[in-house]
């Protein structure tokens, strides 16, 4: 950006959903509003053996007949696939034409860039644990790492290795759209998609980008991801009630529900937006990232960096607690972060906090890891359009400890113009994003 040149509106042009609710964002939509429930049992692979049997899978998808080249990703994993497709719905939307060498969407492709919060791929498990049996030395209780490597070079497969480098999905939507402008990807863990949707909006904010496609993709349901958050007691053991299980801001919440998906939002900057006459949904007027320095997998007591993440976030915006209509809250439904979240969102909103309106989506779509923060950022920018915020469900024996309104079980009719989304990560990574609806 120039000296006094004034930083440039970032506005959202497209959004594009694929998660365990619906394949679209209105399906989604719809689904959030009638409180229905995206989780059952694990499909994926056997997890009979688990201590968690039950997941929020992405159910029916199929990208391909999306595209006419769908070749070009067959080597993609689940996440990039749920990518591709939540890419190509944002891009319709926001006028962005895709799988051309010729786009007359007068979009130039060096100035189109591509910031995704993006996780790890999964592994090729078949391969992967088969030659871990086989390289095993019973008799001397030692693996044979010649005859793993052996094995595993004859049954792992290069282009699904490689595919499990977290900055994948971003080569696969540039293929897809022709964006050659600034390419960025982050693992920030649950925090991941907010984190990439607040520096996306500050690249355009600083002229460096006319657009950028942002949000996040991850799948963690494979016999790893599962064994390691059951490991870290994460997980909802509430086997005999899957629909139940995820129950953020309840008494007797247990753990989050696993899931997986893609949320895409298209961010481009008002002259932008203005040029090529394409439809505003909302604007990005905030964002705040900070740390805790505390523990790798514990919230600091106080939410100290919660409490500055919001904070930064305010300020950015130019606005107070008291402009906030809606909050979608990370609300996990682990006893700690329900608890840490409440408390960060008093510290800051002081007496307003009883006022504002805050719920959980994954109490229906479940914990998305790396795509959770665009996803309810999404749902923030729905709740904008038809004024009406999602409820919390399974809320029905509320904490007497967090008296907050959390929208409990049912959809609320209410009138929202400013909405704050809020990611907390593994880590200790915050992030908090602040939209509103598009004012001229």
């Amino acid at each position: 950006m120039k000296i006094n040149e004034k930083p440039q509106r970032v506005v959202v042009t497209g959004i594009g959903l694929v998660c365990p609710l619906g394949n679209d964002v209105q399906t989604t939509w719809q689904g959030l509003l009638a409180g229905k429930s995206g989780v059952d049992k694990m499909t994926i692979f056997d997890a009979s053996t688990f201590p968690t049997t039950f997941c929020a899978e992405v159910k029916d998808y199929d990208f391909r007949p999306l595209l006419k080249n769908p070749q070009l990703h067959e080597h993609g994993n689940r996440g990039t696939g749920f990518a591709v497709g939540a890419t190509v719905e944002a891009c319709r939307q926001a006028g962005i034409e895709v799988e051309t060498d010729n786009p007359a969407d007068g979009i130039d492709r060096r100035r189109l860039g591509i910031y995704l919060g993006a996780g790890e791929g999964s592994a090729n498990d078949d391969a992967f644990f088969n030659a871990i049996g086989q390289a095993w030395d019973d008799e001397n209780r030692q693996m044979d790492w010649k005859k793993w490597a052996q094995v595993s070079f004859e049954r792992m497969r290069a282009m699904h290795e490689m595919e499990q480098e977290a900055n994948m999905p971003a080569g696969h939507i540039a293929l897809l759209t022709g964006a050659r402008g600034p390419a960025r990807s982050c693992l920030t863990a649950c925090a991941a998609s907010n984190q990439a949707v607040g520096e996306a909006a500050r690249l355009i904010r600083a002229g460096k980008a006319d657009v950028i496609i942002s949000g996040g993709t991850h799948s963690m349901i494979h016999p790893l991801g599962i064994t390691g958050f059951n490991r870290l007691t994460a997980l909802s053991n509430r086997n005999d009630s899957p629909q139940t299980a995820s129950r953020p801001f309840s008494a007797s919440r247990d753990g989050f529900v696993i899931g997986e998906g893609s949320a895409i939002v298209i961010l481009e900057s008002l002259d932008s937006a203005q040029k090529r006459g394409a439809k505003i949904l909302a604007e990005i007027i905030g964002y705040g990232s900070s740390s805790d320095a505390f523990r790798i997998t514990d919230m600091h007591e106080q939410g100290r960096g919660a409490v500055q993440a919001i904070r930064s976030a305010l300020a950015d915006a130019g606005i107070t607690a008291r402009d906030i209509d809606y909050i979608s809250t990370h609300g996990t439904s682990t006893p700690e972060n329900d608890s840490i979240e409440t408390l960060a969102v008093k510290t800051v909103f002081g007496e307003y906090a009883k006022k504002v309106a805050l719920s959980s989506p994954k109490s229906m779509f479940g914990h998305l890891i790396g795509a959770t923060g665009a996803a309810e950022l999404i749902t923030c920018v729905m709740a904008i359009r038809d004024s009406i915020v999602p409820g919390t469900m399974n809320l029905n024996d509320p904490d007497p400890a967090l008296d907050l309104d959390y929208v409990p079980n049912a959809a609320r009719k209410m009138k929202v113009d400013v909405a704050m989304n809020e990611s907390f990560g593994f880590g200790g990574q915050n992030d908090v994003v602040i939209v509103r609806r598009y004012q001229q």
